[in-house]
Order: structure tokens, then sequence, then C-alpha cells
């Protein structure tokens, strides 16, 4: 059955992407910032038959199941459609301060999004593949968007070169399941799992489809090109990449576990328990080290990766209503971090424009000459180590409450002590920033940048608001995590 009203989002965005074409070749280039301004009028369309989905209520299935939107989809879309626009507002004065094709660039953010899109409903193999890909592919262009610069180069490649290569370990994971069930879609998989659940080639095929993943979502090990690519692609690309795609990632593993694979869960569970205590603690220890602000939120990009996966990680041990906690524990974490992480980008984006520079040290004494835009940097950073009364509060105690579910679990427990130690030691590496931005003097003479462009201020108060209002006010973000919490769960 082809239900319109159900795929209006998508066919939206395919006609927003060509709307942002037509305005980057008709207008003269120094209006071509009405791209951008299109691309945001186009995704905020696109919410708008979500909201009339979510009224309607029920789930709607088309093409033999394939492709499925419910309340799960219809949350994941909103967050990354109102994540794009985020990130279009950070990127208008940014490429506006230098010499980039505005047009293409604004395209390729889009189409990637819509892949994101595609993914929160997608439920067979193929259609969640296709998905990743058209997030993944405009991404390795973006990454390079400065092309004369030597390390925006280098990322861009970097990100193509294991980009490619964990879709190749997905795609042959992909395989494995599917010739061992002889089946694509995700509800047939599952119905399958129980005759071949002691077949090694399935067995393999969980595991590579998880590795396949673990590379999108920049989990340790497969983190390395995370810090080098957020350090040399664009500051609002970076910001897409740490929400947009990594989101984009944690989706289709929350979907492809909990739907096709919620019978193999004494596969995924403990290779996910390894996973999220490696990330939480190399993204923690590395972050630690580092000088530059940027590379500092790519590591802690990968940290908060571990937290996202922490819940998950347990839902193999859990039943029933812990079962469903664990997912809500792992979605409403995502749904918190990422606004409070756009937020932290769109301040560095700002202070960058400030002071010339992402190094920490050149940040000190920036509260003496700019205190608006250090106490939104201070804001961001307190809520991303979870310091109440901010959102990252809530995030962290859904976590914990989601893992704590059973207190006689030893599993549980022990990721929960590795998780609290972690969320200490992320605290020292984001003071440390803040200490340089409040408590260092100030240089002789002050950097003299230009003013907030109002698209950025725009983006700042967007995120400022979400995250204050989630932290005072959790049941905002936790409605929405509670609506989407009917994933297919056995």
């Amino acid at each position: 059955m082809f239900d319109y009203h159900a795929l209006l989002p998508e066919f939206i965005l395919g006609a927003t992407l060509l709307v942002v074409l037509g305005v980057d070749l008709l207008v003269a280039p120094r209006r071509r910032w009405l791209a951008g301004a299109a691309g945001i009028v186009g995704l905020l369309a696109a919410g708008v038959p979500l909201l009339t989905l979510a009224g309607v209520g029920g789930t709607r299935e088309m093409f033999a199941g394939s492709y499925v939107v419910d309340d799960f989809a219809l949350v994941v879309k909103g967050l990354f459609l109102v994540a794009g626009a985020i990130v279009l507002l950070a990127s208008m004065s940014y490429l506006r301060g230098d010499r980039y094709y505005e047009g293409e660039y604004y395209f390729l953010i889009l189409a990637s999004i819509a892949g994101a899109v595609v993914m929160a409903s997608a439920r067979d193999l193929i259609t969640m593949f296709i998905g990743l890909e058209l997030v993944s592919a405009p991404a390795f262009l973006l990454a390079g968007w400065r092309k004369g610069d030597l390390r925006s180069n280098e990322a861009s490649l970097k990100f193509f070169l294991i980009g490619v290569l964990s879709s190749a370990v997905l795609l042959f994971g992909m395989s494995l399941v599917y010739g061992t069930t002889g089946e694509s879609t995700f509800t047939r998989i599952a119905g399958a799992t129980a005759a071949v659940s002691g077949e090694s080639a399935f067995v393999l095929g969980v595991l590579f489809t998880l590795v396949g993943f673990g590379f999108k979502i920049a989990a340790v090990p497969f983190h390395f090109w995370a810090p080098d690519t957020y350090q040399g692609a664009p500051l609002p690309v970076a910001a897409y990449l740490s929400v947009g795609s990594k989101g984009a990632g944690v989706v289709g593993l929350l979907t492809i576990c909990y739907s096709a694979f919620a019978g193999a869960r004494d596969v995924w569970g403990p290779a996910l328990w390894v996973l999220a205590a490696l990330t939480m603690t190399v993204g923690n220890l590395t972050a630690l080290r580092q000088s530059n602000v940027v590379r500092l939120l790519g590591y802690s990009s990968v940290a908060h990766a571990g937290f996202i996966l922490v819940p998950f990680a347990m839902a193999a041990a859990f039943e029933g209503p812990a079962l469903e906690e664990a997912f809500f524990g792992s979605l409403t974490y995502l749904l918190v971090y990422a606004f409070m992480n756009l937020g932290a980008f769109a301040a560095v984006i700002a202070i960058a424009e400030r002071t010339g520079s992402r190094e920490i040290d050149d940040w000190a004494g920036l509260a003496r000459y700019s205190p608006t835009l250090a106490t939104l940097l201070g804001v961001f950073f307190f809520s991303l180590a979870g310091i109440p009364p901010l959102a990252g509060w809530f995030a962290k105690f859904v976590m914990f409450k989601a893992v704590l579910g059973d207190p006689g679990n030893a599993w549980g427990v022990s990721l929960a002590v590795i998780a609290a130690v972690n969320a200490v030691i992320a605290l020292f590496f984001y003071a440390r920033v803040l200490k340089a931005a409040f408590m260092d003097p100030a240089p002789e003479s002050l950097p003299e940048g230009a003013p907030l462009s109002r698209p950025l201020a725009a983006a700042l108060v967007i995120t400022l608001a979400v995250t204050l209002a989630a932290g005072f006010y959790p049941q905002l973000l936790a409605f929405f995590g509670e609506a989407a919490r009917g994933l297919a769960l056995p």
C-alpha cells in the first residue's frame, strides 16, 4: 500500500532539494544565502506532516513492511529535521565568511538529512543500507569543503576511506544475515532467528553488522577517523557529523537490534557492553589531552556514543518493562545530546569567529571581553558534563536508571560504575576549557571579531532554550521518548 500522507515528509524534502538547486542557479552570488533559507523553510515544512501523522496515530506499513511510519519514526524524523535546520542556521554566516560554494553545500546537507529520515522508517536491510549511504556519501564531500586547506583534504580522504570500509563490512554482515535467514525484512528476520541462532554464519553476520554501525557512530575501536575529520571539516559540518550522522547510525543500530536481532540478544548484548565501556573510557581519557577545542569535542562525541550505548548494552539481560526502559534510556539520551552538542558547536563557531582561533589557550579571558559567549559556552559544556539543572543531567539520569533496573545484575552494576567514573573524567576536560575562558587572564590586545550574525544567534537561542527547558522541565523530552517506546519490542 502506498500511503502519500505517511511519505509526505520525504516528498517535501525531495522538493526542497530541487528548490535549493534552482535558487542557487538563478540568484546572484551575493544572494546565495537564499538557498540556505529555502532549505530551512523546507525542513520546517517537512515537519508539518509529522504533526498531522502524530495526531492520526497508529502504525503505517508500506512496501510489504519494508517501510514503517510509527511513533518512533516520527520522533526521530522530527529530531533530524530540527537538527538540520539548526545546522543550516549555523552555516549561513560561516559560509559567507569565506569563499565557499553555498548552493551545493546546502544541497548536500539536505540530501544527507533525507537519508537520515529514510533510516528512521527503514525496516528491511536494503532500505536501511540505502538510507545510511545517503547519509554518508554527501558527508564525505562536506568534510573536505575547505578545498584550499590540506587538513580539510586529509579529513575528507580519511573519512571517505574509513566510510567505504565500514559500508563494506556492514554490507557483508547484512549479506550473511540474509543468506542464513532467507529474509530481508526485520520482522521476518526476527521470526527466522530461532532456527539459525546457533549457526556461525548468522552470528558473524550479526557481529559484522554491529561493526559496520560501530564505525558510523565512532565507537571505540572504530573511532579513529572522527577527531581528525571534525578538526579538518568546516565547523558546521563537524556539528552535523556529531549529531546528524552519528544520530542516524544510532537509530539504525537501535532499529536493527531491537527489531531484526531481537532473538539474538545473547550475541549483540555482550558485544555492545564491551563497546560501551571502551568508547566511554577511551573517548574521555583522550579528550583530557587535547588542546584544540574541536578535537576535544570530537573525543567528547566519541565518549557520548558510549553513554548512549550503556542502556542499549544491557538490553540483552532485560525483559518486559526493563527492556523498554533500556530503549527509552538510549533514545532519550540521543535527543538530549543532539541539542546540547549542537549548542556547544554553535558557541564554538561564534567564539572562533571572535578570537580567530580554536585553541583552548587562545580563549583565555574570554569572559572579560565577550561574557555572553563565555556564558553560553559554560551552559552547553556543563550540560554535556551532566551538571544540574541543565538538560544533560536528565540524560545521565535515564541512562543510570535504565542500566540499574536490576540491581542484582553484576554486569549492569559494573557498567554503571564505569559510566559514573567516566562522567567525572568528562567534567575535568569541560571545566578546563571554562577555566581558560573565565579564570585565565585576558590578552593585552583583545580580539576584534565580527559581530554575531542573526542566523547563528538564532541557532544559539534555540539550542539554549531546549537545553534549559529540558533541564528544568525534563518531561519535555521525556514525552517524546515515551511516545517512541514501542519499537517492535518482543
